[in-house]
């Protein structure tokens, strides 16, 4: 079991039935010294986000996840593909709704881990940082702040993501998938 004080972010419990993940948590101090957890948690199964407010005398019991190398094969029609890495025949389908943010940075064939929950692989997850090649990128004019210094480049993937102005059409560039942001330039074209 987790107790009341074990809760914090990235901690994974079983709330009505389904798995879920805590991805936001801050306590709030209530009169007379009485303390409340509120939480932003998230389905594992459905990608739902919910917000709940748990208390020092709720108890929560441990999910039973564990995780597989999987390869994302494609997608069709709000339905993506997966199979295991070393056994294409092993096929699984996720909705959209599902992987929710992970959608923008997958590309064909790439390795990521599945999520498996009483024998199911559930959702997927993305390491935190990835890398992807530039596929549109405007051309940065020295001088030109009106956008911060900044510009609107399209991925191979094609996600949408605010980079420096000296990025450049062919280069490989890292991207945070936690937040959706640039990280660093890789390599150049």
């Amino acid at each position: 079991m987790i107790s009341y004080s074990e809760l914090k972010k990235g901690v994974q419990i079983i709330f009505n039935n389904h798995p879920c993940e805590i991805i936001e948590a801050s306590s709030m101090f209530k009169g007379r010294g009485h303390s409340v957890l509120q939480v932003k948690l998230k389905n594992l199964i459905t990608g739902e986000i919910t917000s709940k407010t748990f208390h020092p005398s709720d108890n929560f019991e441990e999910t039973e996840i564990t995780k597989i190398k999987v390869k994302f094969v494609y997608s069709h029609r709000g339905k993506f593909i997966f199979c295991k890495e070393n056994t294409p025949s092993e096929r699984f389908e996720l909705s959209e709704k599902q992987i929710s943010s992970a959608i923008k940075f997958l590309k064909e064939n790439q390795i990521i881990e599945g999520i498996i929950f009483k024998g199911k692989v559930i959702n997927v997850s993305l390491p935190i940082k990835i890398q992807l090649k530039v596929k549109e990128a405007p051309p940065g004019v020295k001088g030109d702040r009106t956008q911060g210094g900044n510009k609107i480049v399209v991925l191979e993937t094609g996600a949408e993501i605010t980079v420096p102005l000296f990025i450049k059409k062919g280069d490989i560039i890292e991207i945070n998938t936690e937040k959706g942001e640039y990280v660093r330039r890789i390599e150049k074209r």
